[in-house]
């Protein structure tokens, strides 16, 4: 008996023991279930300054509301996502402290709002745009590394957007800040707005010549930086060619505009033109005038070389008619006095009684006022006369098309419909020269089916409601009706 019990004793100790020693699976896994639930603190260094819901309570369930707009604007459920967005905003505007999107993409809600809500009233459309502001606003304070970036959205819908809730010389001041503050790393969003009101305001006489050269400078260094700086992919992909379409040509409607700039500035743009075709007259005049326009020197090498190329080349036009007139438009031409030039000019057309005569002489005075003084309806005036004074002459005709033709960043943003329906009535003076005149079918060919390329697409009609085939007036300077036609 006492053996038995003594046996029973050492097994119970036994199990005691092992007891002990197994492991508790149920506690365990609980334990690591729970610390798997605690989120380590997020290190805040270089996160937004302003609410977020890093390291907050509510960050579930803010990261779910953010989750559920995002999935709803990526449907383009705009009315939809306006809640959610609303409710994650209210508990962290700032999302993370590293993403802007809370911002970002309350703008462009209320844009779409703005633009698509039916039965919104004016005074909710008011409201919306300045909260579109109002969030430009909060992410310039919030994110202040990316501050020009917002500073240009604003800009830009101020520009474009909501044109008139702020004048054209305080979307400049607003532009200004920004060039001086990113200089050539200045945003592509910049570049067209800003060279619209520079040429605005100076033609307008709101700015001075000198801070409207100044920015001119800035702008076209920004744009060959990134020209050199970026690969064909990127420049496309960035919006960079749509600059290139409007800027460059924009700004070179100043130099009509005397001592707005230098003389590097026309050799460096146009000696290759000239160089190109070095033994004709028109080019060798041409480059000769434009350096002396610039206030190049005349012991300039390029201005010698250019003279000797007249000297060797050009035979000076001999008329005994017009008292003498013709001999100093060409010397006023020469010293790139174009004023000068289209008065003698005009004394001589007066002066004569042969229309053929008076018509190429005006022909040459409408170029003057498109290749020089880039006034390109001054130059259509003088065309037209020049047409009505000569039947069967089509050289007016292909210069108005050719005005037209180059008037999309005048017209428009350089790009897009309201740029490229300058292509209906071009092609309308082209086609007109060659029906009157043989002569210059070919060179009227080649440019007709260069720039029926260029026509506006069928969805860009679709979208404005216009029907192929009817009349549409084509605004700007140019006020012609045309017929709509599509790219082909």
């Amino acid at each position: 008996m006492k053996q038995i019990n003594t046996t029973l004793i050492m097994l119970s100790t036994v199990m005691v023991i092992i007891y002990a020693c197994t492991p508790k699976t149920t506690e365990t896994t609980q334990q690591t279930v729970t610390a798997t639930k605690v989120k380590p603190p997020v290190n805040m260094d270089n996160l937004s300054p302003c609410q977020k819901w890093v390291n907050e309570s509510f960050e579930d369930e803010a990261l779910e509301a953010h989750v559920l707009y995002r999935d709803q604007m990526k449907a383009q459920n705009y009315t939809a996502a306006l809640p959610l967005w609303e409710k994650v905003y209210q508990m962290a505007p700032a999302a993370d402290g590293r993403r802007d999107a809370h911002y970002m993409d309350g703008a462009k809600i209320y844009k779409y709002l703005i633009t698509y809500q039916e039965g919104t009233t004016p005074e909710q459309k008011a409201a919306y745009q300045q909260k579109v502001f109002d969030l430009y606003q909060q992410a310039v304070d919030c994110y202040p590394d990316k501050a020009s970036d917002y500073k240009a959205l604003m800009a830009y819908d101020y520009f474009y957007t909501f044109p008139g809730t702020k004048s054209e010389e305080e979307i400049y001041e607003m532009y200004k800040e920004i060039v001086d503050t990113d200089g050539l790393e200045t945003s592509v969003s910049v570049l067209n707005p800003f060279t619209a009101l520079i040429v605005n305001l100076l033609l307008e006489e709101k700015i001075p010549m000198t801070e409207a050269q100044k920015y001119a400078g800035e702008i076209n260094a920004i744009f060959d930086h990134n020209k050199k700086e970026r690969t064909p992919a990127e420049w496309k992909k960035q919006g960079w060619d749509i600059v290139e379409s409007y800027t460059p040509p924009r700004l070179e409607q100043l130099e009509g505009i005397k001592g707005f700039y230098g003389c590097d500035y026309f050799i460096e743009k146009y000696a290759a033109e000239y160089q190109e075709n070095p033994d004709d007259c028109e080019a060798i005049g041409n480059f000769i005038s434009r350096l002396k326009y610039g206030g190049c020197p005349d012991t300039d090498p390029n201005l010698v070389a250019a003279r000797a190329a007249k000297e060797a080349n050009c035979k000076v036009e001999v008329v005994s008619t017009g008292g003498g007139l013709l001999g100093p438009a060409r010397e006023c031409m020469e010293n790139g006095d174009y004023d000068c030039a289209i008065s003698k000019y005009e004394e001589y057309v007066n002066s004569v009684d042969d229309n053929t005569k008076k018509a190429n002489i005006n022909l040459r005075i409408a170029k003057i006022y498109y290749v020089h003084k880039k006034s390109f309806s001054k130059a259509r005036q003088y065309a037209r006369k020049a047409a009505s004074q000569r039947s069967g002459w089509g050289a007016p005709y292909m210069l108005i098309g050719t005005m037209y033709a180059s008037s999309g960043p005048l017209c428009g943003p350089g790009t897009g419909f309201d740029s490229q329906r300058v292509t209906w009535v071009a092609i309308d003076q082209w086609n007109k020269a060659k029906s009157i005149d043989p002569s210059v079918s070919a060179d009227a060919n080649k440019l007709i089916n260069r720039y029926t390329q260029y026509m506006p697409t069928r969805a860009d009609i679709f979208q404005r409601s216009i029907k192929e085939g009817s009349t549409y007036k084509v605004p700007c300077w140019i006020q012609e009706n045309t017929t709509v036609r599509i790219a082909k």
